[in-house]
């Protein structure tokens, strides 16, 4: 279907200012904050922009519009914060139209017997945490995104926050879920704390980056705003102390809300203050009732001071509350700068996830001497392992497009075969966009085949975010 028939037919159906066909609106919608892309915008690097973005009001517009695209084979991006890191949102067909979700942005129902809360997809999360808080709840669920991301958006890719060690990640919270599928049919996966009627349905959703429907509304957890709060850091000589303290934590079946350990290189700057040269830090965090609080601490500190931990005080707990979500406002800054930075999350089992820093390190050290900086920390810890969440600098010579896709190839490529070498995983909560795709194979082994019959089953012609999680049926 050419472009201005496109038009015409999305008249139809939304009002006129919905459909959006300026080439500035095109080109905000084309991108996310992939991080390759801040900085190869710097040197050339142009996006490939999108026919048309609409941004319908309702289910029902959606549905009428997924009917259109399938019918007519026109590819669809849905479209929420823009807060993505792997390319998810990023158009890689012209013909592409984007479903703009901004304004399904309705808070509907507080159910407060059922401690749920209704909304569509397009509520931005720091305006229902707003709206929760003000009834006397939390919600739990703290991205490091907060300023910038969507309801719907955090459910398509999986989301986790920085409060997950206590509250779960999205996948626990959320407990029901509407969409509409590649041919327009609206689906609706009613809330319940569980049921046992075959496979649970709101996880082929619940992750899926819209690559075989469009999440448009969602049900999900509210807590009790919590009492009392309990925090305090320690000190520790290696990670692998660090992470060893951490899993027998976990052990004791205690789940304060926010357990992180930092390496001796992020610890420098913010808390070099309160540590030795090249210690590690440990951060906890309890909320809720004075007696869980009690409880938690006395467990925590019995185990870190039986493992060697030493006491740093609570300071820098503090300093990191403060300034924990700073780094997104600083995120663009940097590829105009000349930098070329990144974070990458994977996640392993006890066993094995030190021998996952330890050889990551050297490894990206020593064979990407372009690398300037490069970190790691653990930050969503459960009985079983925890993640690791790495992050990167490099300085390019020479600024050219090619030279940048280069480094961050080789730096990702290094983070991913170690992973995989001690049967980690390749994501831990970033989701997999189009970036992460070309590793998902290996990732998924045998169990590949489901998500390509997924794929299939819900989105024959491949209309659906082509090039997300799996190969771009066309491409």
């Amino acid at each position: 279907m050419k472009r201005d028939t496109l038009i015409k037919e999305l008249y139809k159906i939304l009002d006129r200012e919905n459909v959006l066909d300026d080439k500035s609106n095109r080109r905000q919608k084309a991108i996310d904050l992939y991080a390759l892309r801040l900085y190869q915008k710097h040197v050339g690097w142009e996006p490939v922009i999108p026919s048309v973005v609409v941004q319908p009001c309702n289910v029902d517009e959606i549905s009428r519009i997924l009917k259109l695209c399938n019918e007519n084979n026109i590819p669809i991006i849905p479209y929420g914060g823009g807060s993505g890191v792997l390319a998810g949102a990023e158009t890689i067909r012209e013909e592409t139209l984007v479903i703009d979700l901004t304004k399904l942005n309705r808070i509907l129902n507080l159910n407060e017997e059922n401690l749920s809360i209704t909304c569509e997809a397009g509520v931005f999360i720091k305006d229902l945490e707003a709206y929760v808080n003000e009834k006397g709840y939390i919600l739990g669920h703290y991205p490091q995104s907060m300023d910038l991301a969507q309801m719907g958006g955090l459910a398509a890719t999986r989301s986790i926050g920085q409060f997950s060690t206590k509250y779960g990640g999205i996948e626990e919270l959320l407990i029901g879920v509407e969409a509409v599928l590649a041919n327009g049919d609206i689906v609706y996966i009613k809330p319940n704390p569980r049921r046992s009627v075959g496979p649970d349905l709101k996880h082929l959703l619940i992750g899926s980056e819209g690559f075989i429907g469009i999440i448009t509304k969602i049900i999900i957890k509210v807590f009790p705003k919590p009492e009392f709060r309990w925090m305090h850091a320690y000190r520790t000589k290696t990670m692998r102390q660090g992470l060893e303290i951490i899993r027998r934590v976990m052990r004791k079946g205690v789940k304060p809300p926010v357990i992180r350990l930092h390496d001796w290189l992020e610890c420098e700057k913010p808390y070099g203050a309160f540590m030795e040269e090249e210690e590690c830090l440990l951060i906890f965090l309890s909320e809720g009732t004075n007696e869980l609080c009690e409880y938690e601490e006395k467990i925590i500190d019995e185990v870190v001071k039986d493992n060697g931990g030493v006491s740093a005080g609570e300071k820098p707990v503090e300093i990191w509350l403060k300034h924990r979500n700073d780094a997104v406002d600083e995120y663009e800054e940097y590829g105009a700068k000349g930098f070329l930075v990144d974070t990458i999350e994977i996640s392993g089992g006890w066993d094995n996830i030190a021998n996952i820093y330890e050889d990551t390190i050297d490894r990206v050290y020593y064979e990407v001497p372009e690398i300037m900086y490069f970190s790691g920390h653990s930050s969503h810890s459960y009985l079983n392992g925890t993640n690791l969440y790495f992050e990167m600098g490099a300085i390019l010579p020479n600024a050219k497009q090619e030279e940048a896709k280069r480094v961050h190839s080789q730096t990702w490529d290094i983070i991913m075969e170690v992973a995989l070498k001690y049967g980690g995983s390749i994501g831990h909560h970033h989701g997999v966009g189009k970036h992460r795709t070309k590793y998902i194979k290996d990732e998924l082994g045998s169990s590949y085949k489901l998500m390509e019959g997924i794929k299939k089953a819900f989105d024959p012609k491949g209309i659906m975010n082509p090039g997300v999680i799996i190969k771009d049926m066309k491409g």
